[in-house]
C-alpha cells in the first residue's frame, strides 16, 4: 500500500536469528558443556534477565555503566531496570539473597546477557555465556578446579589442541604497578584498561594511551616490558619471587599460584601471562582466558577469583571464583576450523509418507505408534503429494521414511526405508517403532 510503513524483516544490529541447523550445533555444545559441569558437580541455577540498575551499578566499572549495560526506565513505576550484562553479579545477588546454600556453592549458569557495544565478529550484543562458580573457597584447590574444568569443556567441544589458557593474578599486577611503580587511584584504573586493549590495539597503541595519561617515559617503559613477560607459570613465578620478593601482594599471588599449578591437571595447556588483566572491576585474584592459537577470535572462556563482589550485597566478604565460556565464539572459531559442521538439518528421525489421501487416518495413526515409540517423526500437513514429501524429507537428511498406502492400511503394517543403506522392510505396526530404531544404528 502506497505511503505505508513496512516493518523491518531484519533483527536489530547485534541481534541474529538461528536456523535450525545452527540450533541443533549450538544446543548439542550447549549439552556437552552441561556434562563437564555435572562431571565436576556443579548445580544448576537460573536468574532473570532483567535486574534492577542498582543491582549492577558500580560493580563492572565505568565503561560498562556508562556505554555498555542495556538500561531503561520502567514508564508504570518510574524504576530503573538493566538488562543483565554477565551472569557473575547476579550470582552474587543470588547468594546474597538464598544465603541458606551450603558452601562450597558450585553452580552452573547458561543463559543470554546483553551489551551494547559495537557488534563485529565473535561479538554481539545478545549471546550466551556458560558459567560454572565456586562460591565459599579461598583456597588455590578452588582456582586450579576451575582451570581444569576450562581445559576440560573446551576439549570436550572438540578443540584437542591449538588453545591455552592464560593465567595471572590481580595481586601481582597490583604489587608491581602500585607498589613498584607507585600507580594509584584513577591513574590506576586507566592503565589496567589500557593494557587490557593490548589485544586489540597492539603495543603502540597502548603505548600511545599510557602516554596520554601522562605518565613519565620510564613508567610506560616499565610498563610495557612487564606486560611482555609471558611463558612457563613456574619459571616465571621464580622470576616474581626473586625479583619482588619483599613486596606482599606480589608474595601472596606467587604463593597462590604456585599451589594452584602444583593441582592443574593440564599444565601443558597453561600460560603465565602478565598483560592479561581482565576489564571487569571486581576481580581481586587469579585470572584466565582460554585463546585459541590459530583464529583471530578474542577469548572464548575468561573468569577469575572475585573475592569481594558478594560482600557488596551483604556486608560481609565470601570468596568465589569461576569461568564463564562463550559459545558464540567457540562456535565461530569451531566452523572456522572445520570442526563444526551445520549438516544436521532436523530432529526428526521418521517421515510418515502418505502415498495416498484415502490412508490419510491409518498413516495418522503409524505416526502416533512411531512417537509413542520414542521416535521423532513427522507426518504431511499440506496434502503433497508423495512425491513432494519424499523430496521434503531428502532435502531435510531425515534418516528414515515410512511409506504408508492402501496395502499398509489393509494389512496393518508400514514399510520402513533407510535413506542410508537403502535397506527396505515391511514390517507389523506394533514392531515398526523397534525396527526403525534398528535401521537407525
Amino acid at each position: 500500500m502506497e505511503g505505508a510503513v513496512v516493518a523491518s524483516v531484519r533483527p536489530p544490529r547485534g541481534f541474529r536469528d538461528f536456523t535450525p541447523e545452527v540450533m541443533i550445533l549450538r544446543k548439542k555444545l550447549i549439552s556437552r558443556l552441561e556434562s563437564v559441569f555435572r562431571r565436576y558437580g556443579y548445580d544448576p541455577i537460573d536468574t532473570p534477565a532483567v535486574e534492577y540498575w542498582e543491582t549492577l551499578a558500580g560493580k563492572y566499572g565505568e565503561e560498562a555503566e556508562t556505554r555498555l549495560i542495556w538500561r531503561f526506565t520502567d514508564p508504570w513505576s518510574g524504576r530503573e531496570y538493566a538488562l543483565r550484562y554477565d551472569l557473575t553479579v547476579p550470582l552474587a545477588r543470588f547468594i546474597a539473597n538464598h544465603r541458606d546454600v551450603p558452601m562450597p556453592f558450585k553452580r552452573y549458569h547458561i543463559g543470554p546477557v546483553w551489551r551494547h557495544e559495537e557488534p563485529q565478529r565473535g561479538r554481539y550484543r545478545e549471546f550466551y555465556q556458560c558459567d560454572a562458580d565456586i562460591v565459599g573457597s579461598p583456597y588455590p584447590e578452588a582456582d586450579a578446579e576451575v582451570i581444569d574444568l576450562t581445559v576440560d569443556a573446551i576439549r570436550e567441544l572438540g578443540f584437542e589442541d591449538g588453545f591455552k589458557v592464560r593465567v595471572n593474578d590481580r595481586r601481582l599486577l597490583a604489587g608491581v604497578f602500585e607498589e613498584e611503580l607507585g600507580l594509584t587511584g584513577e591513574t590506576l584504573i586507566k592503565v589496567y584498561r589500557a593494557v587490557d586493549k593490548l589485544d586489540k590495539i597492539g603495543e603502540e597503541g597502548v603505548r600511545g594511551e599510557l602516554e596520554k595519561l601522562g605518565l613519565p617515559r620510564e613508567k610506560v617503559d616499565a610498563i610495557m616490558e612487564f606486560t611482555r613477560l609471558r611463558g612457563d607459570p613456574g619459571e616465571l613465578l621464580s622470576w616474581m619471587e626473586s625479583r619482588y620478593g619483599s613486596n606482599p601482594k606480589v608474595r601472596e599471588a606467587v604463593e597462590h599460584l604456585g599451589e594452584v599449578m602444583e593441582l592443574v591437571t593440564f599444565k601443558d595447556r597453561v600460560v603465565l601471562d602478565f598483560s592479561l588483566v581482565r576489564g571487569l572491576d571486581y576481580y581481586t585474584g587469579p585470572i584466565l582466558e582460554a585463546v585459541f592459537d590459530d583464529v583471530r577470535i578474542g577469548s572464548v572462556a575468561g573468569g577469575g577469583r572475585y573475592d569481594n563482589l558478594i560482600g557488596i550485597f551483604i556486608g560481609q566478604d565470601i570468596p568465589a571464583t569461576g569461568v564463564s565460556i562463550g559459545i558464540e565464539r567457540i562456535i565461530d572459531a569451531g566452523l572456522e576450523l572445520g570442526i563444526f559442521k551445520l549438516d544436521e538439518k532436523t530432529y526428526t528421525q521418521v517421515f510418515v509418507v502418505v502415498m495416498d489421501r484415502s490412508v490419510y487416518k491409518y498413516a495418522w495413526r503409524v505416526a502416533h505408534e512411531l512417537r509413542r515409540g520414542g521416535l521423532n517423526v513427522k507426518i504431511d500437513l499440506s496434502r503433497a503429494s508423495h512425491r513432494k514429501q519424499r523430496e521434503k524429507a531428502r532435502k531435510a537428511g531425515i534418516p528414515i521414511l515410512a511409506f504408508v498406502g492402501p496395502a499398509e492400511a489393509e494389512r496393518g503394517t508400514v514399510t520402513l526405508y533407510s535413506t542410508r543403506t537403502g535397506e527396505r522392510v515391511e514390517v507389523a505396526l506394533g514392531e515398526a517403532a523397534r525396527r526403525a530404531f534398528s535401521l537407525l544404528i
